[in-house]
Order: C-alpha cells, then sequence, then structure tokens
C-alpha cells in the first residue's frame, strides 16, 4: 500500500486580484504563505519518499513551506513543467471581470468551465491532462505501485486531471469538482492503483 498527497499551492498574487495566471510565474500572498505553512500541519508525522511540483514558484514555495512546517526530513523536490497549471493563452493577465465584459459571461465560462475548449491560444482541460497523465503515468505511477510514499504540490487544474484519473471521474464531474488553495487531499492505493481511501485532511 502507498500515500499519495496532493494540493494546491496557497494564494497566489494573481488569485487575489482575480487575474487568470496559467504558466505567468507570480508569487505567493502572505495569505499564500500561511495558507502553506498550515497546510503542514495536517500532516505532520507522515513520510514521503517524493515530493514533485510544476515548475511554477507558487507550487514549489507552498510544497517547501509545508513539508518546513510539518517538519519533514528535506527530500530533494523534482520539478516538472508537466505539472504546470492550465495554460491561459490570451486570457493569461488578465482580469476575469474585465475578461467577460469583453468577451460575454456565456463565451468565458465556456473556456473556464468546458473539457475541450481552449481559449486563444491556450489549453483545455483535456489538453492539460494529455500531459499531467502521460508524466504522472510514468513517472510518479512506479514509484507508488512499489509502495513508496509520494507529495505532489500542483495547480487547481493539473489536479483536476489528476484527480479525474484516479477517482474515475467524468468530465462533467471534474469541472464541478472545486479545489481550494492548500488543501491537502490524502489517498491510499494498492499496488495496482486502486484507490482504498480518499478524504481531505
Amino acid at each position: 500500500m502507498a500515500q499519495l498527497l496532493i494540493f494546491r499551492h496557497g494564494q497566489s498574487t494573481w488569485n487575489l486580484e482575480n487575474k487568470f495566471t496559467g504558466w505567468v510565474d507570480v508569487d505567493l500572498t502572505e495569505k499564500g504563505i500561511t495558507e502553506a505553512k498550515t497546510a503542514g500541519t495536517k500532516f505532520k508525522g507522515m513520510n514521503f519518499d517524493y515530493a514533485y511540483s510544476s515548475d511554477l514558484m507558487r507550487a514549489q514555495k507552498t510544497l517547501a513551506l509545508a513539508m518546513e512546517t510539518a517538519g519533514h526530513t528535506p527530500l530533494a523536490p523534482i520539478y516538472n513543467k508537466a505539472l504546470n497549471e492550465r495554460m491561459y493563452g490570451d486570457l493569461q493577465g488578465l482580469d476575469k471581470t474585465e475578461t467577460a465584459k469583453k468577451f460575454g459571461e456565456d463565451q468565458v465560462k465556456i473556456w473556464r468551465r468546458s473539457f475541450d475548449i481552449a481559449p486563444p491560444n491556450g489549453e483545455s482541460l483535456k489538453d492539460t491532462a494529455a500531459r499531467v497523465l502521460p508524466y504522472f503515468k510514468a513517472e510518479i505511477e512506479p514509484k507508488l505501485k512499489a509502495g513508496k510514499n509520494v507529495i505532489v504540490v500542483a495547480h487547481g487544474n493539473s489536479l483536476r486531471a489528476l484527480i479525474m484519473h484516479l477517482e474515475n471521474m467524468t468530465p462533467e464531474q471534474i469541472l464541478e469538482f472545486e479545489i481550494g488553495t492548500a488543501q491537502p487531499r490524502l489517498y491510499e492505493l494498492d499496488n495496482n492503483m486502486n484507490v482504498l481511501s480518499v478524504k481531505n485532511l
């Protein structure tokens, strides 16, 4: 049996400013730092063999702060852009309210909440899953199957792709699934990657 702990980064500066962030490398806010540390208090006493994060600072910082707060033995984290947030293309840096006024609320909702329709020059959730899942299956699954415990700190949409895979959700179900900032979700898995239990810490 293995444990997989996943959570989204703490609040970022552009979360606070209500902007589409995507691959723009913004930092955590003070609240985000606190959220990351609070996440760490929720898995004190747990041991992980491997730690993964995206290529973006907000996720990497959250991982480091949470692990430090948990009192975990330092691990050399593995960073990979396959775990990056969904790329929002032309919407990146735009205020979400202003974008709705410009393109219409219905169009923005389609871009944000449809599985396979991408914003201009960006990725859909389907596109995001197409890079997250091959990486997960090649890099992380073998470790879990070998009984190693793994922690992954990433982003709302890269984690949606992962949760959809682990919990056999439909595109409709995962699009309605809310992922709060820095809220650890713990999976217990057997050696065939079947989910034995899942809970939020």
